[in-house]
């Protein structure tokens, strides 16, 4: 953990009830360590051809903004408010309520004001009012508005970069007010003036460049695809194929980049490829498209229509019928609510049907893409796969709804089903914790990053209260969720918050499970830990 990080004890003890010393407007940013990001590096900036690429850090008081960038960032909101019809409205309807207040992670785990929904809208709103309502432009700050200044422009850059876009608000808004579109249009407004993060920024400069987040060239992939068969076979016995740019195969399988870079990921795609094999699909995964994720989701609508549109290229190249997304968060959050907007309907392939059981997915005809969790939970209710459950007795297991899949594409129940198939110790935590209200991991959105880990580490609060139940009262020691950016961000959080507590993806404990055709006598897992009773045993 940086050195900047309070001890959990100092961490937790959050005083709701202290009130600021004077008004919101009145009150300037702080820019303590651990809780802002980096600036974007200006190499990555030029490259994607984003507004006045320039060197400048959030703790400097000069941030070498454009001479005109007051005008610039107006001209934009006026844009956006003729384009987006929505952001004129919920600029107008909020009527302060407060119903999304204690709802925001970030909030609970710092009780800053400005973390409350409502308060972090009103940052921007204020400048709304201010120029493009009457009363704001005859009444000022009687009516709620204020100058556009540079000390605006970085409180603006402070808390919409303490939003995860997680939409868990959004939920309780009794107007249906999406902050999270508010959160969107600020940072859009921060980019037109050069003010972007390293860590959504390279990310979206190596996708574009190199086809995945972490700049990995196709030989590397290649590699690294070929390391995981070899890894899979000592395991299990079994060489599987896991092809790359073939043409013609019937799947495209697209895998978030940390699946094949990083760990728990690296022991989710061991699942997908033995569950792949064993049901004989068809399928290759893309030389060029090797990253699901999508980052331009949180700088700029359309840079993310361009990552999105770098799979359908290639699905198109490589005359695939229908594409299979992995487990990753905000993939499925451009798919689900953006896909058909941006670059669809994707009528060069077709509607995604299941070659093992049959089972015709006709909610995606747009996108031409369905989740594995989904055709996993297909094969299970068809009774396809011969599973030995006692293979995941080691772990008492529970599961984290990541909010793209889960708020942003309805993805409840699928993930659940699959891990009641493959476990015999699942637990669910709280109620108001899951599906629907599921609390964020505080780090997606481009949040990541370690030098904002305190504010990370609050964000991840209530997400590690609920966790903390479970694993007090029932004895859960894994935490399963389908997001690669979960994957990263869950384990120093549960470290610090919860030890003691690992995560894991949902096709993990499947690949765990299944029993292979022609398999060896299985001592290990995934991981290469002993399975259950097998403690003792060597390799057959």
């Amino acid at each position: 953990m940086a050195e900047t990080v309070p001890s959990p004890a100092e961490l937790a003890a959050v005083d709701y009830e202290k009130t600021p010393p004077k008004n919101w407007m009145d009150t300037p940013v702080e820019f303590r360590p651990g809780t802002w990001c980096y600036a974007a590096p200006v190499k990555h900036a030029e490259f994607l051809g984003l507004p006045h690429p320039h060197k400048w850090s959030p703790n400097e008081e000069d941030w070498g903004l454009p001479e005109n960038w007051r005008e610039i960032i107006l001209e934009g909101m006026k844009e956006r408010l003729e384009k987006y019809r929505s952001f004129r409205l919920f600029m107008e309807i909020c009527v302060r309520c407060g119903a999304c207040a204690d709802k925001c992670h970030f909030f609970l785990g710092s009780a800053d004001p400005k973390n409350m929904p409502v308060l972090r809208a009103e940052l921007l709103r204020s400048v709304y009012k201010r120029y493009f309502t009457k009363a704001g432009r005859m009444l000022g700050r009687l009516a709620g508005a204020r100058d556009l200044t540079v000390e605006v422009l970085k409180e603006w850059f402070y808390y919409f970069y303490q939003c995860t876009e997680c939409r868990r608000c959004s939920l309780f808004c009794p107007y249906g007010i999406d902050t999270a579109e508010v959160t969107m249009i600020a940072r859009e407004l921060l980019c037109l003036v050069g003010i972007t993060t390293g860590w959504v920024v390279e990310p979206v400069s190596n996708c574009l460049r190199m086809g995945n987040h972490l700049g990995v060239r196709p030989n590397t992939f290649k590699d690294n695809i070929d390391f995981a068969v070899e890894d899979l076979e000592e395991i299990t016995g079994i060489r599987v194929e896991a092809p790359i740019d073939k043409r013609g195969a019937e799947v495209l399988l697209v895998v978030p980049s940390a699946d094949y870079f990083a760990n728990p990921h690296y022991f989710t795609l061991l699942g997908y490829l033995a569950l792949l094999h064993e049901m004989d699909i068809d399928y290759t995964f893309s030389p060029y498209a090797t990253e699901g994720g999508n980052f331009g989701l949180f700088l700029d609508k359309y840079v993310a229509k361009k990552l999105n549109a770098k799979i359908y290229e290639d699905a198109k190249r490589l005359k695939v019928k229908w594409i299979l997304g992995a487990e990753c968060g905000h993939m499925w959050r451009v798919l689900h609510q953006y896909m058909d907007t941006m670059n669809g309907p994707a009528d060069f392939l077709e509607t995604p049907v299941s070659p093992v059981t049959g089972t015709r997915f006709d909610y995606a005809k747009g996108t031409k893409t369905i989740h594995i969790c989904e055709f996993t939970a297909d094969l299970l209710r068809h009774g396809k796969l011969n599973l030995d459950k006692s293979r995941n007795d080691d772990y008492v297991v529970t599961f984290h709804d990541s909010c793209n899949p889960a708020r942003g594409m309805g993805l409840f129940e699928e993930p659940r089903y699959v891990l009641r198939h493959v476990l015999n110790h699942f637990v669910e935590m709280p109620e108001n914790t899951i599906r629907e209200q599921t609390f964020c991991c505080g780090g997606g959105a481009g949040l990541g990053s370690d030098e904002n880990m305190e504010a990370r580490l609050r964000g991840g609060l209530p997400r590690a209260n609920a966790v903390k139940y479970v694993h007090e009262k029932y004895g859960v020691n894994t935490l399963s969720c389908i997001c690669a950016i979960d994957k990263a961000v869950l384990p120093p959080l549960l470290e610090y918050w919860v030890p003691g507590v690992a995560v894991a993806g949902i096709h993990e404990f499947v690949g765990n499970a299944l029993i292979m055709k022609g398999e060896k006598e299985r001592t290990r897992n995934l991981r290469g830990e002993p399975l259950p009773g097998k403690e003792d045993a060597g390799d057959v």
